[in-house]
C-alpha cells in the first residue's frame, strides 16, 4: 500500500505546476484525498482535500482561487493543479488518503484536513518557487 506523489519542481513566482498523486496497491475510489505540505522550520498544514466523487473539496484560505484538485479514479490518481504560485507555496508537498466516510458536506469545513484522519501518507514532492 503506497501513495506516490510527483510533479514538483522549481518554478518562477506567478508559474504553474501539476502535482499527482497515485495509489499503489490499493484504490483510491473509496478514499478522500488531501493534499499537505510542509515548509522549512514550519509545521505541515493542510491545503486541499476531496471527496471520493469529486464533488466536495475544501481549500486552505492561502490557496483558495489558487489551487483545484481534481481526482481521476479510473486512474488512480489525484491531482493538485497549482497557479499563480507565490515564493510562499515552497514546501514538501504531501498526498495522504482515508477512507471517506462522511458525507459531502463535511468538506464545506477545515475538519476536512484535519491530519489525524489520514492513514495513508505518500513520500512528499518538492516545490520551489522562486521570486
Amino acid at each position: 500500500v503506497q501513495l506516490q506523489a510527483s510533479g514538483g519542481g522549481l518554478v518562477q513566482a506567478g508559474g504553474s505546476l501539476r502535482l499527482s498523486c497515485v495509489a499503489f496497491g490499493f484504490s483510491l475510489e473509496h478514499q478522500a484525498i488531501g493534499w499537505f505540505r510542509q515548509a522549512p522550520g514550519k509545521e505541515r498544514e493542510g491545503v486541499s482535500c476531496i471527496n471520493i466523487n469529486g464533488r466536495s473539496t475544501y481549500y486552505a484560505d492561502s490557496v483558495k482561487g489558487r489551487f483545484t484538485i481534481s481526482r481521476d479514479n479510473a486512474k488512480n490518481t489525484v491531482y493538485l493543479l497549482m497557479s499563480s504560485l507565490e515564493p510562499e507555496d515552497t514546501a514538501v508537498y504531501y498526498c495522504a488518503s482515508y477512507l471517506d466516510v462522511y458525507s459531502e458536506q463535511y468538506y464545506n469545513s477545515a475538519a476536512a484536513l484535519r491530519q489525524s484522519e489520514y492513514q495513508y501518507w505518500g513520500q512528499g514532492t518538492q516545490v520551489t518557487v522562486s521570486s
